[in-house]
Parts: C-alpha cells; structure tokens; sequence
C-alpha cells in the first residue's frame, strides 16, 4: 500500500505535490519523494520518513516544473532502503520517472527478461524499478526515432498490460511529452482523476484516493477503469485509452476495510458509507451470537473502526461511548515493523479511560484482526482500566492467507487466525468472546453503496488470487524470502542459474 500523486498544472507543482502527498500520508508512512518536470528536465528529491520530515525548504526550491508526480511509501517487498524511495528514474528512452502503488507477482521473471532480452539493469529489489524498466522498454519499442505520439504511448502501456501481472496503479512523467496514469487490468488498487478549470485552461491531477483531489480544490472527474491509461501532453490536452484486453473491476476489499481514508470515494462508492453498513451487518451477527443486554457500552478502537462501532452500537441499541484517546502523532501499528514495535507502540498509541470500563461488559469494534498484538494489548489495557467482560468484534473476516497485491501480510504465520479457529483467536487475544464480520456481509456491504461494485479482490480472506498466477509455490517462496530477507526468491535463483548455463547471445 502507497499513495501515488501526479500533477499537470500551469503554475509550479512543488507544493500541490507536497500537500497531496500529505493529504495521502495514511497510505505510506515509511518514505516519500516527488519528482518534476521542467524545460525537459527532472528534479527529483526523496528520503526515508514522513513528509513533512523529508522535505525542506531547499529541498522545495529544488523542485521546479509546472508538471510531476509524488510517492508516499511503505514497503511490502524489497527493503526499507532509502535507494527504494519512490518515484524511480530511468535515463532512456526520452527520460521516465515513475510511481507505483501495488505489487507484482512476476517481479523475478520481468527482471529477468530485462536482463537477458531488453538488456536493462535493474539496481534495486523494487517491484516498482522493473515496473518502469518494462515500461521504458515498451515505449522504446513503440517510438519512432525521437518521435512518441500518443498511439505509441497507448501501446506500450498494453504491452505492460500483457507483461505485467498482479497489482499496479502507475503515474509516470515522459521527459518532453507528458503525464501518464494508468490501472492495472483487474483494477485491484485505486485510482482516480481530477480537474481543476482555470482562466488559462484545465489543470489535471491523478491521485490514489479522492481525498487529494478534493482537499486541494479539484473537481473529481472520475475513476480511472482498470486497464485504462490516462495521458496528459505538454498541451494539458487530456487523452484516455482502455489498453487491457479483458479488463474486469476488482477493488480490493481491504481499501474499504482499513487503508483508505473515510472521506475517500474508491470506485464508486463511499468509504465512510461503506464501513456504516459494516457496522450493521457485523450487529445483526452478534445479535445472534450475545444478548444485547449482556454488553453494556459499545467502543471503536480508533481511528478506522469508528464508522462501523456508531452504526453497531445505533443497532443493536446499546450506548456508544470513546474509551480509548488516540495519540496521533505515533504510526499506524499494522505498518510498523516487528510484532516488538507494535506492542510497544499499541500502549504509546492509545490510553485508556478508566471511569468508561470500570464494572462494565465492553464491546470494542476494531477494523480487523491481522496479526493479533494489537488487539491482545487493547484487550488487557481494557482489562486494566477496569472492564469485567470484554467483547471484541471485527468489521473485517479473519485474515488467513497471504496478501500478495501489496499489503504487508504475506506470510501466514504472522496472521493469528491462521490455522486457528474463532475460539482460539479469541483464547490468543485474551478475550471473553469474538465476533467476525462473513465475507459475504462485507462484499455486501459495498456493494448496497455501490450496487455496480459486484466482484472483489478478497484473497487476505478466502485465498482466490484473481491474477490467476498465484500458487503455493510462489507463496513459499515469497514467504522464505520474508523471513530470510538476503536470500532471493527460488524463481529467480533458477533463472540466474540458466543464465550461466546459457548466456545471451548478441543479435547479428
């Protein structure tokens, strides 16, 4: 999960590209760069740290160009290195930089290819560097001469398309022709387009989540399809292109869930609405399971579960009341590495009040379960504060496979429901009793916001990989390479290994 940002504007974008990045700052926390475009050159400044902590004032002043694209980043593949802050930069053809929010599930084979056949170097472990390599290639292969019109850069997009397999939401800048935004062909990760009118024309913006372009006064336009590019050339002149051959919608369910931000709008449908209806379904399910008059106050764990606790508590006729008092100025726990730091950070991030718990059977309603520190804290800080029973209810199903697309859960033994049955979750976070949200009644539930929404990206859940490339064998591999972060993946072992026995052979 990242936060992408790309603006075509007629003034300086240095500070649109800041206060975007901002604005998508929940979507990535561990780096951010930005990138523009100016007289045909770039200027491209990116560290590791938040925002507001990597860009200064120098830094800012550096940025020049009336067009450019920003990244906030945490890393589900690769390392934290500072080299893998995005957006990335290739030289040739024409001058690219790209941003890139999701995960590809071919990154070996592609960075293969690129060595043996497109003959590219690929510097870093970044899915994201091979992303704008096979891009580079394609538009290279689709150009004539010097020359790039807006066909070629259409087709080089489809043959990404055809190249490329898992999730990617790309914003790319083509040194001396334009902005290029485009979906991959199952549409799993956001993307949306904005327009701002002015006295000397239009003025566009690209961002993974409504919520940019609102909050920095454009007009949301619409979403961008999946396997659709959107170019923007040095004119501002829009064009826009489906380049997938079978594209289909599949939003990622956990984009609802926790990632994006409630005032977001994601494919159709509100996210704040989203999470309310999450929050009657999971109530009618516990109506069934715990006599209301058994729970006594109903509590959000803050800040994404809340929607879905108001709207619980509303149904099931129980008092809804804050217990815990968020401090905002500590990361979000699911991104922060290590099950040490969560815990650590689970007691910084939130403290409780005593006078709401004491003698009391709590029902506290958090988003979802994933690897379960968190709720075990939250559960013995309510215990502490002075709760006889407590409650736990997950707007979300249990978590037991491996996310693959660019959430960071992809090994199974850090996911608690995994091999586990509900009572023993329930044993593991300490609790009284645990309700999850069914699969169903959380498709459900953007789907009654959205009704055209009917298929979804929910492998986190059921283990359907909607790519279709996803086998045990990859998340094997992709699970050794998790817990012994020097080895590389088995598929490109293999590959390296051929090619020694093989070597390419130059063109005659």
């Amino acid at each position: 999960m990242c936060g992408i940002v790309g603006v075509v504007s007629h003034t300086p974008v240095n500070q649109l590209l800041y206060d975007a990045l901002l604005l998508l700052q929940h979507r990535g926390q561990d780096a951010a760069g930005i990138a523009t475009n100016h007289s045909s050159m770039f200027s491209m400044y990116k560290a590791n740290g938040l925002v507001r902590d990597v860009f200064r004032t120098r830094n800012m002043r550096s940025l020049a160009g009336n067009s450019g694209i920003g990244h906030c980043r945490y890393p589900t593949a690769g390392s934290s290195s500072e080299e893998e802050a995005q957006p990335f930069y290739v030289n040739a053809p024409f001058g690219i930089t790209l941003a890139h929010n999701g995960n590809l599930t071919n990154q070996a084979e592609l960075k293969d290819e690129m060595f043996r056949k497109d003959r590219r170097h690929i510097n870093t472990d970044s899915d994201s560097e091979v992303l704008l390599n096979v891009l580079a290639h394609e538009l290279q292969e689709a150009s004539t001469g010097f020359t790039l019109d807006v066909d070629a850069v259409f087709k080089a997009v489809a043959m990404v398309h055809r190249r490329a397999r898992g999730a990617y939401a790309v914003v790319a800048q083509i040194s001396g022709h334009g902005l290029l935004a485009f979906r991959d062909p199952f549409g799993i990760r956001p993307l949306c387009i904005g327009v701002n009118e002015t006295e000397d024309g239009p003025e566009y913006l690209v961002a993974s989540e409504s919520v940019a372009l609102e909050g920095l006064g454009f007009r949301f336009m619409r979403d961008i399809a999946p396997g659709e590019a959107v170019f923007i050339d040095n004119d501002r002149q829009l064009h826009a292109r489906q380049c997938a051959d079978n594209p289909s919608l599949n939003p990622c369910v956990f984009e609802y869930v926790y990632l994006a931000r409630p005032d977001s709008v994601i494919d159709g449908a509100s996210v704040y609405a989203t999470r309310l209806r999450m929050g009657e379904y999971l109530a009618e399910k516990i109506r069934k399971e715990i006599p209301a008059e058994e729970i006594d106050v109903v509590m959000p764990i803050p800040d994404s579960s809340r929607p879905a606790a108001i709207q619980l508590a509303l149904k099931l006729g129980v008092e809804y009341r804050e217990g815990f008092i968020k401090n905002r100025y500590i990361g979000r726990t699911f991104i922060m590495p290590g099950q040490g730091m969560r815990r650590k950070s689970v007691r910084q991030k939130l403290n409780a009040i005593p006078s709401e718990f004491k003698g009391k059977n709590v029902l506290l309603v958090d988003d979802s379960i994933v690897r379960g520190t968190t709720s075990r804290e939250i559960v013995q800080m309510a215990r502490e504060a002075g709760a006889r029973k407590v409650i736990f209810a997950s707007a979300a199903p249990p978590v037991i496979f491996p996310n693959v697309y660019g959430i960071d859960m992809p090994t199974r033994d850090e996911l608690i429901a995994y091999g586990r049955t509900v009572e023993e979750v329930c044993k593991e976070i300490t609790a009284d009793h645990l309700v999850y949200q069914d699969l169903d009644a959380l498709k459900r539930s953007i789907s009654d916001v959205n009704p055209a929404l009917t298929s979804f990206e929910a492998s986190c859940f059921d283990g359907v990989y909607i790519t279709g490339d996803v086998t045990p064998e990859y998340l094997d591999n992709v699970e050794q390479a998790r817990h012994n972060p020097k080895s590389k993946p088995v598929v490109e072992d293999a590959a390296r290994n051929q090619l020694a026995l093989n070597p390419p052979v130059a063109a005659e």
